[in-house]
């Protein structure tokens, strides 16, 4: 294909089912608005900033136990203050879909198959999980991380922390010691979430040794909380302080109820992300509950289009902030699918099986994962039914026109 050939534009049924058109047509009867064209609907969004942002949070109904003053408090940039007074919390928000019921998640890894988890398991587990945090003596504001791979065990943890109010951050367990401890010593956790090891590319990697050393060499974590991933049927820790993840669990169910969110600020840190550390240490960069609430149901909902119960996959690991995109899709209502081992592992396109078993609808990965694609010979759509395909999105590098392209040839049209 040549540099600026069009592969697609949206047929009369897309345009009408898009989210962003519902929100138009709601703007239109809530708000007496109306808009020639998308450029004219960003034209507002940036120049009545709050009445766009005012707009959204009434739009997806945000929750808050305490009413903002302002829409703005501060303009100034650094330093603009967003809905002050207001009182909230992200983990809320992912949860009040429970009583919807059905699956919140898939979940497939080298070691088993694609699995369902279900809203009322997560939110049982997630309340159950914060509840034993709270009793460690855990308080809105400290610092909770994992170095865990890209299982819903690691997406419980993230809510159950959240859920109070602490803060989280997460390293992917193929960091290593050195590069995990430079980016979570910055933080002076309590709490480490921490596995024993993972399978990649049909090979097991015992990581207990570097999980010793990291704990030892955090001197402000107080509890460590283990989970037996690589080998699930050893019941020894490996420190002698170390808590075991399948105990906490084993506590009395916590219902909703019974449950009390943390209520904080819209500011109020939510997580923690790194820069890649190429020019010293990785910089922590700190993202609020208010912003990441509002940023991912604006992205997720119009740009993305998702709509509840689609499941979305993205290839990415922990250490990517893709992963905290990918696991706050379910605010959406949409149903990630969590995938942790080798993308071409035990076949190339073993992604693609992945994506025509879970009826994948958007489907995320890299130009440099095309690239391997095209080498290997693999054309999915000849092995696979991929009829609720929708969505590709590449992130990572840059996607060059012949690699956009050869989506069209060998997925899909």
């Amino acid at each position: 294909m040549q540099p600026g050939e069009i592969l697609w534009t949206p047929g009369p049924e897309r345009i009408r089912r898009a989210n962003l058109t519902e929100f138009t047509d709601w703007l239109a009867h809530e708000r007496g608005l109306g808009f020639a064209d998308y450029t004219a609907l960003w034209r507002w969004s940036v120049e009545d900033l709050e009445g766009f942002w005012q707009a959204l949070w009434d739009y997806f109904r945000i929750d808050s136990s305490a009413p903002h003053t302002r829409v703005l408090g501060r303009r100034s940039m650094p330093g603009a203050e967003w809905f002050p007074g207001a009182r909230l919390n992200y983990a809320q928000h992912v949860l009040r879909r429970e009583a919807g019921g059905g699956n919140v998640l898939f979940h497939v890894s080298e070691t088993q198959p694609l699995t369902a988890l279900s809203w009322e398991a997560l939110g049982s587990r997630v309340r159950t999980l914060a509840t034993e945090l709270r009793a460690l003596g855990l308080e809105p504001g400290d610092r909770v991380v994992a170095w865990m791979p890209n299982i819903p065990e690691t997406m419980i943890a993230m809510l159950a922390t959240t859920a109070i109010g602490a803060i989280w951050a997460c390293c992917s367990p193929d960091f290593g010691e050195r590069g995990t401890l430079d980016r979570l010593a910055q933080l002076s956790p309590k709490v480490l979430f921490a596995i024993d090891g993972y399978r990649y590319g049909g090979k097991s990697f015992d990581r207990r040794d570097e999980l010793r050393r990291i704990a030892s060499s955090l001197s402000s974590l107080q509890h460590l909380i283990y989970l037996p991933y690589l080998n699930p049927s050893d019941p020894s820790l490996p420190l002698p302080s170390a808590r075991h993840w399948r105990t906490l669990l084993a506590r009395p169910a916590v219902g909703p109820a019974q449950f009390e969110y943390a209520q904080v600020p819209f500011d109020h840190p939510l997580w923690t992300l790194f820069s890649s550390g190429t020019t010293g240490l990785p910089k922590p960069i700190v993202h609020g509950h208010g912003g990441i609430l509002l940023e991912t149901l604006k992205n997720a909902t119009f740009h993305f289009d998702l709509h509840p119960r689609e499941p979305v996959f993205y290839f990415t690991t922990t250490g990517w902030m893709l992963w905290n995109f990918l696991v706050s899709t379910p605010l959406t209502g949409a149903v990630p699918v969590l995938y942790d081992g080798h993308p071409a592992h035990p076949t190339p396109d073993v992604l693609w099986k992945m994506a025509q078993e879970a009826g994948v609808v958007t489907f995320g990965a890299s130009p440099t994962y095309v690239d391997a694609l095209k080498r290997s010979g693999v054309v999915p759509r000849e092995r696979y039914g991929l009829e609720a395909l929708r969505t590709i999105n590449l992130a990572g590098s840059p996607a060059s026109p012949e690699c956009m392209g050869w989506f069209y040839r060998n997925v899909k049209e």
